[in-house]
């Protein structure tokens, strides 16, 4: 069976399931419906289909819905099988695989020690966050999971219990009735651990036998890979973090990492089952020789009890010994998978980080230092007399609040969290802990207030940067340079990598898609120049998302577009939404997704500093002025901020129980306080997707198609930019966004998006040389089969919206509540279809 195949027989199956829960009559409007679509698509008349979404109470809207978003999730699982289908019966060398990167590698002049020196060296951190992108309930993915192992033997019992899936799932509530905690997102995020923990071995074995094949010998390089999360420690704009939260998540971390390892011992216990042999003697001169085992059932002893355990000193002592008994394949079959797990996990999971916005920790540090007499108003001294009162008192070790004594409020919430961390390290081991990310980072003072903090509670922590707007990147090598030449600064880094991290989000939405992008370029190569002047190691944390808008995309692409010489340490990236259940959901794709990054990484990594030519570079600063130009004058346009609302679905995908944390930071609802994601996740939603493409063609009519050209052949970031800018533009879709302007009346900024689309793709297409994702045909072709399907829910949304609006301005002002359950599950239904909604 294939994908066409098997979408058929899921499609049949849900169908069969509609005409048994509701009926012939409903089934009958779900085909008229689609046909209806079909026709209007094709340039037929839509008076037909209009009369018949108007006509609709809310009861079958919310149905229509629902039958059309469910074909989605199914047609989602049969692409998601197909890859691991493919994946599974490939043979050769795969493209970006660990394979590839060491041929290509040894190409380029680089030797098997080189090539290990550069594995010990990097490490590709993926950090997980919780995003309101991933709408669906645990309960609905876990069905989900289960039709997916069904898929395989689709006919006779299989096929049975895929049905048995499919109605119960139409029976499940889609909506969450509650917003969900922290601690649901931590559980959440958490889920994907199992296909993850089954996926390393593999990759570990890739990494040996591709090192083999290509290098001709063995080697003792491991995966350079870690994990991180955000969940139950972003405070930033999340009132719901608290201490207790992140203490919560610190346990369930914890939990979750000992059921890990000790399924891992103990499958390792079971295939170990040889005897180990004195020196000098045989297993049968030695019958009572302590066995390999003891050593692994005094490791499974020590988890169960929940005591620290230097896990991979024992577990590499252990291969050694079996490397010195000529067990070599037991040693490299059967003891890896625990090892690697080990290595990668540990008994932490996944590393903590704390994340906070700066004007708190600037509030925190301000109370504490008048409390403390040392300074009556710190918030309002300038730069340089902020950083004279920290450095003064980092030189200084004595505490600030009395020891033993109870923190008040004010400090409690600020301290608490790391205070949370220090006691998970004693007990998980040092990486339990991440980083301290402050986010809106603007200053040196911004850096080292988290330090003072932590000197409370006696605990080191590394601070992380986190520049985020335009202003912000163009001022952050200066900023960096300035910390790094702080002594009581470099007291603390000390031999630690220095991390930054870079947000897609806020930068976007701030001055748009290529200005975004190439003030990301600059601010790294900028940054790497002074980390290199410093002499110290650094790493890029990169938080995209996996909209075009807030940086997504193929993570392998992205990572090759990186400025050449600015990977050292390695790099890390965070792993939002509906990504994490495409590449993670299941062992295959896992091991598939980490592969391709890894290639990616190694590659990028071995580039040598250097420039593009400095025709292309200053081809790119008139580019992006003329197109930051064009966008602000968009954004700022007094009409702009009205027509953004009443186009998009913005207040409705407020009222959406689908995050912890709400879609705006604190004041009156402004463009600048609204969040990256509820931004970009409007403009998906309508099919404009405006963030991942608007201002492009002023950019692109500044170089010129020639150039252009040039550009795309030779420079990977000009590359993977106008590639992302490619799967944005064909996911885009006037048609649709047409009925979206209904909402609004006749709007001359309607006119003047539509021109500015048709002009970006023209000029896409010239700099390309070929028309929109040419070079992707699997995709291209996927959008084009998705559009029939999802056109319905576009419809309906667009009608519940002037419903829902119509009520709320009448005068009984009843706003949402007669609509508000079918229109909130059109935008559960959209998301599953155009998928890289945030």
């Amino acid at each position: 069976m294939g994908l066409s195949s098997d979408v058929n027989m899921l499609g049949r199956t849900l169908g069969q399931v509609l005409r048994e829960q509701e009926g012939e009559d409903f089934f009958d409007l779900v085909e008229r419906t689609r046909a209806l679509v079909r026709e209007v698509r094709a340039g037929g008349d839509d008076a037909e289909l209009r009369a018949l979404l108007s006509g609709l109470d809310a009861q079958a809207a919310g149905n229509l819905v629902r039958a059309f978003t469910w074909y989605f999730q199914l047609v989602n699982l049969a692409e998601e099988y197909e890859r691991v289908r493919v994946l599974s019966q490939a043979r050769g060398v795969r493209p970006q695989s660990l394979e590839q990167a060491f041929t290509e590698l040894k190409a380029q002049g680089v030797t098997a020690e080189e090539a290990e020196a550069l594995l010990a060296r990097l490490d590709l951190g993926l950090t997980f966050t919780a995003h309101p992108t991933e709408m669906r309930r645990r309960t609905v993915r876990n069905h989900l999971v289960e039709i997916t192992r069904d898929i395989p033997s689709l006919e006779g019992e299989g096929l049975d219990r895929v049905a048995a899936h499919v109605e119960a799932l139409w029976g499940t509530p889609e909506l969450r009735r509650l917003k969900p905690t922290v601690q649901d997102e931590v559980k959440g995020g958490l889920s994907y651990v199992t296909s993850i923990s089954q996926a390393l071995p593999e990759l570990q074995r890739d990494l040996a036998r591709a090192f083999r094949q290509v290098y001709g010998r063995e080697t003792q390089a491991h995966l350079p890979l870690s994990f991180s999360s955000w969940m139950g420690g972003d405070r930033d704009g999340n009132p719901f973090v608290t201490p207790d939260a992140t203490r919560e998540t610190l346990g369930l971390h914890r939990e979750r990492a000992r059921e890990v390892l000790l399924a891992a011992v103990r499958q390792a216990y079971t295939d170990l089952s040889q005897e180990e042999a004195g020196e000098g003697q045989t297993q049968e001169d030695t019958p009572g020789q302590a066995a390999y085992r003891l050593e692994l059932r005094e490791l499974h002893s020590a988890l169960r009890d929940g005591e620290r355990v230097d896990l991979v000193p024992r577990l590499e002592a252990l291969q050694t010994r079996l490397h010195a008994e000529g067990q070599r394949r037991s040693a490299d079959l059967l003891l890896t998978p625990l090892l690697t797990v080990a290595r990668v996990f540990g008994q932490h999971l996944v590393s903590l980080d704390i994340r906070e916005h700066s004007a708190q920790t600037g509030a925190a540090v301000a109370w504490l230092l008048r409390e403390a007499g040392v300074e009556p108003d710190y918030l309002k001294l300038p730069e340089h007399a902020k950083q004279e009162v920290l450095t003064g008192e980092l030189r200084s070790r004595r505490p600030l609040w009395p020891a033993g004594e109870a923190l008040p409020e004010e400090l409690d919430a600020a301290i608490g969290p790391i205070r949370e961390v220090q006691a998970a390290t004693r007990v998980s081991g040092p990486r339990a802990f991440g980083r301290y990310v402050i986010s809106m980072a603007e200053s040196v003072s911004d850096v080292l207030e988290p330090l003072l903090l932590a000197r409370e509670v006696g605990f080191r922590i590394l601070p992380v940067p986190l520049f985020e707007t335009l202003a912000d990147l163009e001022r952050a090598p200066q900023v960096v340079w300035e910390l790094l030449s702080v002594p009581e600064y470099r007291a603390v880094l000390g031999g630690d990598v220095q991390e930054i991290m870079l947000g897609y989000s806020d930068s976007n939405k701030d001055a748009g898609f290529l200005a975004a992008n190439w003030a990301l370029h600059e601010a790294q190569r900028r940054i790497s120049d002074v980390c290199r002047r410093a002499g110290v190691r650094w790493r890029f944390f990169h938080g995209r998302g996996t909209s075009i808008g807030r940086g997504g995309g193929p993570a392998s692409r992205a990572i090759l577009g990186q400025p050449a010489g600015t990977i050292d340490a390695g790099i890390r990236i965070t792993e939002q939404g509906e990504a994490l259940a495409d590449k993670y959901s299941h062992p295959v794709l896992a091991r598939r997704n980490l592969e391709q990054a890894l290639y990616g990484l190694l590659l990028a990594a071995a580039r040598p500093a250097g420039e593009p030519p400095a025709e292309w570079t200053a081809a790119m600063t008139r580019a992006a002025r003329a197109s930051a130009a064009a966008y602000r004058a968009l954004v700022d346009d007094p009409d702009f901020l009205p027509f953004f609302e009443a186009v998009t679905p913005i207040h409705e995908i407020a009222r959406l129980n689908i995050a912890s944390r709400p879609v705006r930071r604190p004041g009156a609802p402004t463009l600048t306080n609204l969040r990256a994601i509820p931004w970009v996740m409007s403009w998906t939603q309508n099919r404009a997707n405006l963030p991942g493409w608007y201002g492009l063609a002023e950019g692109l009519r500044e170089i010129g198609p020639h150039l252009a050209r040039q550009m795309y052949a030779g420079w990977p970031f000009f590359r993977t930019v106008l590639d992302n800018a490619q799967m944005s533009l064909a996911k885009s879709d006037f048609l649709i966004f047409a009925e979206y302007l209904r909402l609004s009346g006749e709007h001359r900024l309607a006119g003047q998006l539509r021109d500015a689309y048709d002009e970006t793709v023209r000029r896409v297409q010239e700099a390309v040389g070929a028309e929109l994702l040419a070079n992707e045909p699997r995709l291209r072709e996927s959008i084009k089969l998705r559009n029939p399907y999802i056109d319905p829910i576009h419809r309906i949304q667009v009608e519940l919206l002037h419903r829902a609006r119509s009520a709320e301005s009448g005068p009984d002002g009843a706003g949402l509540d007669a609509s508000e359950r079918p229109l909130l599950l059109s935008l559960q239904g959209i998301a599953a279809g155009v998928r890289n909604t945030g």
